[in-house]
């Protein structure tokens, strides 16, 4: 049992990062920087966006994701751990084509069971 809520910190950190990314895609298809911009304006306003609520609970979350894989590393060795990572992967490769309806391909299905694949033998090796 104790194995099995171990898990909780590795897929904490991976929830937490994959909610910060999609956060930060979210609010920088709001913000649509534009072209026009000279390089120093466009690090301007991305500048300003760290007062934006919304990104700020994203550097909260990637503070979280730290933190929990932090108490994962305390549980597992980093070799079994590392690999489940890759899950955010999947997760962003679902929710940007529901949320940001990104465009699907065969290769990047493929890729995803091969993660899939990887994940479930490298789990099996503990």
């Amino acid at each position: 049992m104790t194995f099995l809520i171990n898990h909780i910190y590795i897929f904490l950190s991976i929830i937490f990062t994959v909610a910060s990314q999609l956060i930060i895609k979210w609010q920088m298809e709001q913000h649509n920087l534009s072209e026009d911009l000279s390089i120093l304006e466009k690090f301007y306003s991305v500048f300003l966006m760290l007062l934006n609520p919304f990104i700020i609970l994203s550097i909260i979350l990637t503070l979280l994701s730290g933190l929990s894989w932090m108490i994962a590393m305390s549980k597992f060795d980093i070799s079994y751990a590392y690999p489940f990572t890759t899950l955010g992967f999947v997760l962003i490769f679902i929710f940007s084509i529901f949320l940001f309806h990104e465009p699907i391909s065969w290769s990047k299905i493929i890729g995803l069971i091969f993660i899939i694949i990887g994940i479930l033998v490298i789990s099996r090796s503990v």
